[in-house]
């Protein structure tokens, strides 16, 4: 079988995130890491091409301050008008499809996020002990999070028995294109995995853009190669082991559900969201709008 240019790159990028994740594990005195996601890598990858990001809203960003300082804020905006990308953009549209908020763009590693407790929100790195926050290896899809949703941290899951993260729900694009940050991406949800972080609730989002070539294929969770689903769920174990944190855990038998559950957190966490904005709970030092 002749492999594909795209093919090729994404079959590297696999290797990449295989090989990182081993080199954690090995810090941390494991010998490897699921050898499998190696051998499956190449057969998940022939089946990637490439597209081109675009945005799919009139709404635009303004960079305030300098990258990689502490100064720098990604504002958005309607016209003139300065919104939040976390309360003024719809989670959802007409079609079926969710809008993606990309904070943080592949093959990058400075933790970005939409800043809850500021006013309009904007996209800033977020800070550790006073410190900016990067990752130790790059990310190797798109991550971002849905708006109009949020993880309560006052509702105890009554499967999981965790308590939600305070932040609006975390979604990963696995599509060829590195998306910009700010970009408002349309996508279709796949499934999602209940990742159990420092005793949180934190649920991760499968999705593709719409516009990607892979997109018509990829309609629920047994469409996406195990390969990747797997790479996916260790990157998120070993993430934070460098820092000397604990393994994540995960729910399900740390299983990728599929879209019908997918599809069921985001209302959950939407539903959430509009309590937070109607009062009917505590907004702390949320930032909810004037």
């Amino acid at each position: 079988m002749k492999l594909t240019k795209s093919a090729v790159t994404s079959f590297m990028l696999l290797a990449q995130a295989t090989a990182w994740t081993s080199r954690v594990a090995a810090r941390n005195g494991f010998s490897s890491v699921s050898r499998h996601v190696a051998r499956r890598s190449l057969a998940a990858a022939v089946h990637l091409h490439s597209t081109t990001a675009s945005s799919t809203s009139s709404i635009t960003t303004n960079v305030i301050g300098e990258e990689q300082t502490e100064s720098f804020r990604l504002q958005f905006k309607q016209g003139e008008t300065a919104i939040s990308p976390w309360h003024d953009i719809p989670f959802k549209n007409d079609d079926g499809t969710y809008n993606m908020i990309v904070e943080i763009p592949k093959m990058t590693k400075a933790k970005m996020e939409v800043a809850t407790k500021e006013a309009s929100n904007p996209i800033a790195q977020d800070l550790k002990k006073g410190k900016l926050r990067d990752y130790h290896g790059p990310i190797f899809w798109n991550y971002g999070c849905l708006p109009q949703t949020w993880e309560d941290p006052s509702a105890n899951h009554f499967e999981l028995v965790h308590f939600g993260d305070n932040d609006p729900i975390d979604i990963i694009e696995i599509g060829s294109a590195a998306l910009h940050m700010g970009s408002v991406k349309p996508v279709k949800v796949l499934g999602v995995l209940a990742m159990i972080d420092d005793g949180e609730l934190d649920w991760k989002v499968l999705a593709i853009a719409t516009d990607d070539a892979l997109a018509e294929q990829y309609n629920d969770i047994h469409d996406v190669p195990m390969a990747i689903q797997a790479g996916i769920r260790e990157w998120f174990r070993w993430y934070k082991t460098p820092d000397g944190k604990p393994l994540n855990a995960f729910g399900y038998d740390e299983k990728f559900m599929g879209k019908t559950k997918a599809e069921e957190v985001i209302e959950e966490t939407h539903e959430a969201w509009k309590k937070l904005k109607s009062g009917e709970i505590a907004a702390g030092k949320l930032w909810l709008g004037d």
